[in-house]
């Protein structure tokens, strides 16, 4: 039983090594920087550039679904429904800031490296595979030079050798 709690934690030792865990670690610590980041750039510049038509914070941008909605004083209490889609709004500008910045400056950079990196490959392997091709020619050469030198006549089988490689034929 304790070589099964060994292996269990030899495991989890092996899967937090894992570049992949590392990775995803630094990628949710720098998400959550960055999202710091794009909530002032919305509160801090788009809110302003919104309150140029209206009010300067969108989380005020709100409707009554029914009744008036007003708060009765002696209570604090609200009455009707208000639907504030201004912070629906603020929340769906905010995630397409950072839908763009990341698609913009990692994901469309990532791929055309990627790209460029696969032609270089392919590349790399079609001059590879030419070598190879040439390569093979000129050894298929040699041994044809070869034959013709031993046999004195072309490699051709005009005046080549027979069976079993002697020069004459059946013999």
């Amino acid at each position: 039983m304790s070589e099964k709690k060994v292996s269990l934690l030899e495991g989890f030792k092996a899967f937090l090594t894992r570049g992949n865990v590392v990775d995803l670690a630094v990628a949710v610590v720098i998400g959550a920087a960055f999202t710091n980041i794009v909530n002032a750039f919305v509160k801090g510049i788009i809110n302003p550039l919104v309150g140029a038509f209206g009010t300067q914070d969108l989380d005020s941008y709100s409707s009554c679904l029914r009744g008036p909605c007003t708060t009765n004083p002696q209570t604090g209490e609200m009455e009707g429904i208000r639907m504030l889609w201004g912070s629906v709004l603020s929340a769906t500008l905010s995630f397409l800031i950072t839908a763009a910045v990341v698609y913009f400056l990692v994901v469309l950079p990532m791929a055309k490296y990627l790209a460029r990196r696969a032609a270089m490959q392919a590349a790399k392997d079609g001059v590879q595979e030419t070598l190879e091709v040439s390569e093979l020619e000129v050894l298929k050469e040699i041994r044809d030079a070869l034959l013709a030198q031993r046999t004195g006549g072309a490699p051709d089988g005009s005046g080549g050798a027979g069976p079993g490689g002697l020069p004459g034929g059946d013999r």
